[in-house]
């Protein structure tokens, strides 16, 4: 087991790829498509493959460095009390991001793991089992799509043929609807799975990227994946680091010279 105060390493990452992989093989494949399922307070499924997936999660990352561990199926307080406690090292985990694709059928769901430390992104794994794809990073080792340098492509070199991930749900309505009816892009798509799309995204499957509203679990490792792969990004607002750890839009691209113009563009749209 390594201390807390060792940094990240290339050998921590590879002990995680390896760990969730066979989480995904032991608890998540063999449910899906025939998992129960109930809803959440807010609203949200839950099914037990979420439930056992965290708690393997749990165990393994522990076992590989002892830190406090802040899990999408904790309760709010449990979550606060994590984060609090894991200022100087914290693990942040997403089971299945996409429960409500899990459940229904649409192979488009991913586990996801992050490090942190002080607050700062230092590691990140997004898995998805049915794809057998695995996007990583590890701060100042850039990022990789299994083993393979991201982005995949270069992104569009104009806004108006580029392709999209917009996810409209907790969009302004009024920005919401000039997208809708005067999108400044060549098409969009929004497939359910946030931890993914910021992979897409670093990948250059997606140009660029919008959301209106993601919890630490949805954006921690992601939001490293993009930057280790030469992207940029910010919140709807302004700095993304700057905005609550809680909930944070996103605006991003892989592509910093694209970036700019669609920050500009939702600045003028009065995102």
């Amino acid at each position: 087991m390594l201390s807390v105060a060792e940094p990240c390493t290339p050998e921590l990452l590879a002990a995680v790829v390896a760990a969730v992989r066979e989480i995904a093989r032991a608890e998540v494949i063999p449910r899906f498509l025939k998992v129960t399922h109930s809803h959440k307070a807010d609203g949200s499924l839950f099914t037990e493959a979420d439930a056992a997936t965290q708690a393997a999660l749990v165990s393994a990352l522990q076992g590989l460095r002892d830190v406090p561990v802040l899990g999408e199926e904790m309760t709010e307080q449990q979550q606060h009390d994590a984060w609090d406690a894991g200022r100087d090292g914290l693990w942040c985990v997403d089971p299945i991001d996409g429960t409500s694709n899990f459940v229904a059928g649409v192979p488009y769901f991913a586990i996801s793991v992050a490090y942190l430390y002080k607050g700062m992104r230092q590691l990140g794994v997004v898995y998805d089992p049915v794809a057998d794809e695995c996007f990583t990073a590890l701060r100042g080792h850039g990022a990789h799509l299994n083993g393979t340098p991201l982005p995949l492509r270069p992104a569009a070199s104009e806004l108006r043929r580029a392709l999209a991930g917009v996810e409209m749900k907790r969009i302004d309505r009024e920005l919401a609807g000039r997208l809708a009816s005067w999108p400044p892009y060549a098409s969009q798509r929004n497939f359910g799975a946030s931890t993914l799309d910021w992979c897409y995204t670093a990948a250059g499957r997606f140009d660029i990227y919008v959301h209106g509203g993601q919890k630490l679990w949805d954006y921690a490792a992601g939001a490293l994946i993009l930057e280790e792969a030469g992207g940029r990004l910010s919140s709807l607002s302004g700095n993304f680091d700057t905005a609550s750890v809680w909930e944070r839009s996103v605006v991003a691209s892989a592509s910093p010279a694209l970036f700019e113009l669609w920050r500009d563009w939702l600045k003028a749209a009065g995102a």
